[in-house]
């Protein structure tokens, strides 16, 4: 998918660079329309080729520079086709995790039935809420982005009533490891332990644990959700991906049924809980 990005990103440099020579008046240099811009030389090249992300703003004072503002409409509609699909990291942070939150919940409250895979963490919808401001701080210092953690964690508290609606079935897969993982301190990794196990059972919860020792036909890669079967959000380092075409989505559920084979249910799944409890909670 990164690659279907960078081929319209690359789309969309192409078509910049088309209005630069056919700018009104005469066709520009690199460094003349830069100039006019009051940018660094470099970043029209780099739009141009496709190795950095425009910005709205961006592509309106691009089409105003050439000379054809009426150019605009299209040139965002191109911004928003991919962005809708790749969503950086950078770009929905710089408001906080709570906006990312927020988009979250408006797709899961629709929802009846959610798959989750997370090799890494517990998934969000089984968090209490000290894990889950624990993720948030990790990542607004890896970002360097806003910290509104409070607010974040009680959106996602929010979406966690999902979970006591009649109807509704979240399947979730973890693999071991994202027990032991020291995410946050031990205490609070005690104590979502102890929610974890206590999610097995409920009618609406059916939690598959994949051992560390578990035989794997697949390996396990990055984390991801399916929604309905209609809409998967997976996250890479760089953005959070949000794919809706039917191969794709047919992709990534036969990825979660493969792993679903390596997971244990029931006692079984309980039984690699307490394992890492004790490892949480030395004697």
């Amino acid at each position: 998918m990164s690659t279907d990005f960078q081929q319209a990103r690359e789309a969309l440099g192409a078509r910049l660079r088309e209005l630069r020579f056919a700018a009104v008046g005469g066709q520009l240099t690199g460094p003349q329309l830069a100039q006019r811009l009051g940018w660094p030389h470099s970043k029209i090249y780099k739009l141009e080729g496709g190795r950095q992300t425009a910005t709205s703003a961006d592509l309106r004072a691009w089409a105003d520079a050439v000379g054809q503002p009426d150019t605009f409409d299209e040139l965002a509609a191109r911004l928003k086709g991919f962005e809708s699909h790749i969503r950086s990291w950078r770009r929905q942070l710089a408001a906080g995790h709570r906006p990312v939150q927020d988009a979250w919940n408006i797709e899961v409250v629709r929802a009846t039935t959610i798959l989750a895979w997370e090799e890494a963490v517990i998934p969000g919808m089984l968090q209490t809420a000290d894990y889950a401001r624990a993720v948030f701080l990790r990542y607004a210092n890896l970002y360097g982005t806003k910290q509104d953690t409070d607010e974040a964690v009680r959106a996602r508290m929010r979406r966690q009533e999902w979970l006591y609606t009649t109807g509704r079935e979240f399947h979730a897969l973890v693999w071991e490891p994202a027990l032991h993982a020291l995410i946050c301190s031990p205490s609070v990794l005690a104590s979502q332990l102890d929610r974890l196990g206590g999610m097995i059972g409920m009618d609406t919860v059916r939690l598959g644990i994949i051992p560390l020792a578990a035989s794997l036909k697949i390996p396990p890669a990055n984390g991801f959700w399916v929604i309905d079967e209609r809409l998967v959000i997976a996250e890479d380092w760089h953005a959070e991906l949000w794919l809706d075409d039917a191969d794709t989505v047919s992709t990534y559920l036969r990825t979660w049924r493969t792993l679903r084979e390596s997971a244990v249910y029931g006692a079984d799944a309980q039984a690699v809980i307490t394992r890492a409890q004790r490892a949480v909670r030395p004697r």
